[in-house]
């Protein structure tokens, strides 16, 4: 059964809920209403709505949290396509800076058609990753793989790649482009703290070390260079 148009906020939901679903398994209510800054009520509202939508986007089960079904994930990764593409559009196409393009790709997500996102990747040459590193799924959804090794997993003396960082803080993203921590850009770990668990590292074609947080070096992965 072809799924109906869904609104902006089913969208950004059903985003919300596979991010989610992907990192712990289930979804539950609260961690939906705090990563979408609702209330815990609105969110379940949302959820039993998603539950019995025809077809269904979401398996809900009371006080065990939530997943997509078939349908839910096909739509989620629908969403994530378009909205990767975007960003390696407006960046490579519109010189958007990289720190920019998350919100631009967010607004316009919703209101491009499915004939202009396979232009767009027709365009860029079906590119399978965006400026952050992200897998951009297929035209047939499916994903690229990604590492799941952080920086911080890293001991002294190994080297490795930056392959994907977090595309949602603005802040974070100028700060490594001015240390050159983009995807691509290969590293020596040359310390990690036993105290705080800071690791040093000194990136290629870069004049001077830099000490990272654990909070920026668990959002940031890498490879280990052969």
């Amino acid at each position: 059964m072809k799924q109906e148009k869904l609104t902006q906020s089913i969208e950004d939901y059903i985003k919300t809920i596979y991010k989610l679903a992907k990192k712990h398994g289930r979804a539950s209510t609260k961690q939906i209403a705090e990563a979408m800054d609702f209330k815990p009520a609105s969110v379940t509202r949302m959820i039993q709505k998603l539950a019995v939508m025809d077809p269904p986007l979401v398996d809900y089960q009371k006080h065990q949290g939530v997943t997509l079904t078939a349908d839910g994930k096909r739509a989620a990764l629908t969403i994530s396509r378009r909205h990767r593409l975007l960003e390696q559009f407006l960046q490579e196409k519109m010189g958007y800076p990289w720190d920019e393009v998350h919100e631009e790709a967010h607004r316009l997500e919703h209101v491009i058609s499915d004939k202009f996102v396979e232009r767009m990747a027709a365009v860029l040459g079906d590119p399978r990753y965006d400026p952050h590193g992200a897998p951009i799924p297929t035209r047939d959804l499916e994903v690229p793989s990604v590492t799941s090794l952080c920086m911080s997993e890293l001991e002294p003396g190994q080297r490795g790649v930056i392959k994907r960082v977090p595309d949602d803080n603005p802040e974070l993203l100028r700060y490594l482009e001015k240390i050159g921590g983009v995807p691509g850009a290969a590293f020596l770990v040359m310390a990690v703290s036993p105290i705080d668990d800071t690791i040093k590292i000194h990136i290629d074609g870069q004049p001077e070390p830099v000490v990272l947080g654990i909070k920026i070096s668990c959002s940031i992965f890498v490879e280990l260079e052969a």
